[in-house]
C-alpha cells in the first residue's frame, strides 16, 4: 500500500481563530478526507525574527545562528512535505509579514555557504502549492500580488502552484459568511490537492486538443 501524501499548512495569520485560521482548517478538512497526512504549523509559533547577514552571523558549521524554531519547520514539517498550502491574510496587498520571514529564511540553508545546500534545494522542488488568502475588501484585484508571488516562487522551486482561494471577511471567521463560498472552496482545494490537474505550457509543449482527455459520451 503506498504511503499517504504529506501536506503542510503553514498558518501566516497571528490570529488562532481568525479568517486564515478559518480557511486553513477547511483545506486540512478536505486533505484529511482524501487520505492525505496533514501537519498544521502557525508560523508566529517558530519565528522570532527576520533574515539578518548570514555572511556575519552564520556560526562556523554552516547553521544559522538566530535563536528561534525555524530550523525545526523548515527540516522537520516543510522539507519532507509533498505540499504546503501557505494560509495568509492580504498584508498591504501582499503576503503577512510572517509568510515573507519564512520564505526569507530559507535562504539560509538553500545558499551554496551552508554545507548541504543541495541536499536543501532537492528538498524544496517539486512539491505541490496552494493558497489560501484572507481579505477585507472585495477589490478582485487586492490579492494578485499574493497570488503572482506564490505563482513565482513555485515556477522558481520547480513546483506546480495547484490553485488559490480567497475569501472576504473581517470579524472573526467571518468568511464563513461570504457567499462565493471560499471555506468550501478551500476544503475542496484540500482534498484535491494531490488530484488536482496541473498544467503550464510553453510555445514548444507538445499537447493534444483535448484538455480533460476524450469524451466518453463523444
Amino acid at each position: 500500500m503506498a504511503a499517504s501524501k504529506k501536506l503542510l499548512i503553514l498558518v501566516a495569520s497571528p490570529r488562532r481563530k481568525g479568517n486564515s485560521a478559518t480557511l486553513a482548517n477547511a483545506v486540512q478538512l478536505g486533505a484529511e478526507e482524501s487520505g492525505t497526512t496533514v501537519s498544521v504549523a502557525f508560523i508566529d509559533d517558530y519565528i522570532t525574527s527576520f533574515l539578518r547577514d548570514c555572511r556575519v552571523c552564520r556560526k562556523a558549521d554552516g547553521e544559522c545562528s538566530i535563536r528561534d524554531r525555524f530550523r525545526e519547520l523548515f527540516f522537520d514539517l516543510f522539507l519532507p512535505a509533498d505540499g504546503v498550502v501557505i494560509a495568509s491574510p492580504v498584508y498591504w496587498y501582499g503576503l503577512s509579514a510572517q509568510a515573507k520571514a519564512f520564505f526569507d529564511r530559507t535562504f539560509c540553508y538553500y545558499a551554496a555557504s551552508y554545507p548541504d545546500s543541495e541536499q536543501v534545494v532537492e528538498s524544496m522542488t517539486r512539491k505541490r502549492i496552494g493558497l489560501v488568502m484572507a481579505s477585507e475588501e472585495t477589490y478582485p484585484g487586492a490579492s494578485l500580488g499574493m497570488v503572482h508571488q506564490i505563482q513565482e516562487y513555485s515556477r522558481y522551486t520547480h513546483s506546480e502552484f495547484v490553485g488559490y482561494v480567497r475569501g472576504v471577511g473581517n470579524s472573526r471567521s467571518e468568511v464563513n459568511r461570504d457567499p462565493t463560498e471560499p471555506v468550501v472552496a478551500a476544503e475542496t482545494l484540500g482534498r484535491e490537492m494531490f488530484t488536482r490537474r496541473f498544467s503550464d505550457f510553453r510555445i514548444d509543449t507538445e499537447r493534444s486538443g483535448r484538455v480533460w482527455g476524450e469524451d466518453p459520451s463523444s
